[in-house]
């Protein structure tokens, strides 16, 4: 039996698994060490984990998060998690999680829209080219958060349609000045950015909100996308923010020639698949 656990900046998925299946299956706040000390991952594992996944046994853990692609990331969430587990784990990026969910052992390009985005180009075992994703300030093109700051930007500015911004400021109950101290002086803000963008989802009917995803979502595939060998390999996507603009991916592959065979909302099963397939449950 091992523990799986899939993490991006907003929840992470736990499941423990043996041959015969999911044992039992939880969602906790998010864990990114970019953002989190060993002590606060360390609290979400203890405080929100329901005992069984302590009190049973599992072989190993492996652990796919974003924000653990340094060598020093990994090992702060490997120690906490060999600390609460009393368990040797094993920690990967989410992107190689991705990878392996969508592609198992075959080559292609894997893609994240999430919270966050990211792409890279996986020959079947290792990731061989990652175009760097920068974040939500300086890149994340067609994620949640980069959707939310455009639109939140536009809004803001006054640049966003009145019959758009007015409900949009209503349903959330937050003004301007609310916005912009929650931006400039908490923490993650990126995931407050993520759910505001699903208004414009809500919204997908106006041309304005079409638009702005439209042009968010074709910049990463400009940016990202294009400087892989896209010609030649399949194009898959996995994440919320993939699942719910499906249509518009595909869309925009078809005008820009780009082959998508494979869009999925959660890895956690591809991932199942992988270690079962490696003889590793």
């Amino acid at each position: 039996m091992i523990l799986l656990a899939e993490s991006g900046s907003t929840k992470t998925e736990w499941c423990l698994v043996n041959d015969d299946g999911i044992i039992e299956r939880y969602l906790t706040d998010g864990i990114n060490p970019y953002f989190q000390s060993r002590r606060e991952i360390s609290h979400i594992v203890r405080l929100q984990l329901p005992p069984v996944f302590f009190k049973l046994k599992a072989n190993t853990i492996y652990f796919y998060g974003a924000g653990c692609s340094s060598t020093a990331k990994k090992d702060t969430v490997k120690a906490s998690l060999e600390a609460q587990f009393r368990t040797p784990a094993i920690v990967e990026s989410d992107l190689i999680g991705s990878a392996r969910s969508l592609f198992g052992s075959e080559k292609g390009i894997a893609c994240i829209l999430g919270t966050g985005s990211n792409s890279c180009f996986y020959d079947g075992d290792s990731i061989i080219k990652n175009v760097k994703p920068l974040g939500y300030i300086l890149g994340d093109e067609g994620s949640g958060a980069s959707l939310g700051k455009a639109f939140l930007a536009d809004c803001l500015k006054g640049l966003a349609p009145e019959e758009l911004s007015v409900p949009f400021f209503d349903k959330y109950g937050i003004d301007p000045d609310q916005i912009l101290d929650y931006i400039y002086t908490k923490p993650s803000p990126n995931k407050l950015l993520s759910l505001l963008s699903i208004f414009l989802y809500e919204n997908l009917g106006h041309p304005y909100a079409k638009d702005l995803v439209y042009q968010n979502l074709k910049s990463f595939f400009v940016r990202n996308i294009q400087q892989y060998d896209y010609k030649n390999y399949p194009v898959r996507f996995v994440g919320s923010l993939a699942n719910m603009y499906a249509s518009l991916l595909k869309q925009i592959a078809k005008e820009l020639n780009v082959k998508i065979d494979l869009i999925l909302e959660n890895p956690m099963n591809g991932l199942i698949a992988y270690h079962k397939s490696k003889g590793r449950l």
